[in-house]
């Protein structure tokens, strides 16, 4: 079964949920640009509620100050979201010794030759590209055209991810055969807070792929 991942968590009761519910990863953001952001002291009540899941820090290009006090929390998992270059990838790994993932931001099928830079990461996680003069990385709640994956053998595990709804999540690993899928904004009807129906409706739309 695809195993799912839901960014973005910052309510105590949605991550004791969202756990309860199966969800495999539960993302927690360190980035303060995002409306989805959580302080290290925050998150440290968060944690209690992961139960089963396995929390992943969400970061976009930070220093090594963050990374200890995020690693200094228990996360077994860092996300890097920002412009980190595959020799920044593989000294966090060394730095820390936790699994790490890196986001790919994409739009067209060369973008994806990125990926093969990237061989500390432990996963990659294919995203949209964020739109021009966006202030933050990620893809805004966009989905990219899944079509460039055709053919596309990744060189490490990975998950797919950008503008990801309970509609379309179905279609998207169909179409791209994606063994992990992450969610984030299309399971929000308030911005920055997950909604548990939709919630449901997106693990039972995976279920059904």
């Amino acid at each position: 079964m695809t195993l799912v991942k839901i960014c973005g968590l910052k309510d105590p009761d949605l991550v004791r949920f969202c756990a309860a519910e199966g969800v495999d990863w539960l993302g927690f953001v360190f980035a303060a640009q995002s409306p989805r952001y959580v302080t290290p002291e925050a998150a440290e009540s968060l944690l209690l509620g992961c139960c089963g899941a396995t929390p992943v820090a969400l970061m976009v290009d930070p220093d090594d100050a963050l990374i200890d006090r995020v690693c200094g929390l228990g996360m077994p998992v860092l996300q890097l979201h920002g412009s980190e270059t595959p020799e920044r990838v593989t000294a966090i790994k060394a730095r820390t010794g936790c699994e790490v993932w890196k986001a790919i931001g994409v739009e067209t099928a060369a973008d994806l030759a990125a990926a093969d830079a990237f061989t500390a990461a432990d996963r990659l996680l294919i995203d949209a590209k964020p739109p021009k003069g966006a202030d933050r990385p990620g893809g805004h709640g966009q989905a990219f055209d899944w079509s460039i994956l055709e053919g596309w053998t990744s060189p490490k595990p990975w998950l797919l991810a950008g503008g990801l709804t309970p509609e379309n999540v179905a279609g998207a690993i169909r179409a791209t055969g994606a063994p992990a899928v992450d969610a984030s904004s299309g399971l929000e009807r308030v911005k920055g807070f997950k909604d548990r129906e939709l919630v449901r409706a997106f693990l039972r739309a995976v279920k059904d792929a």
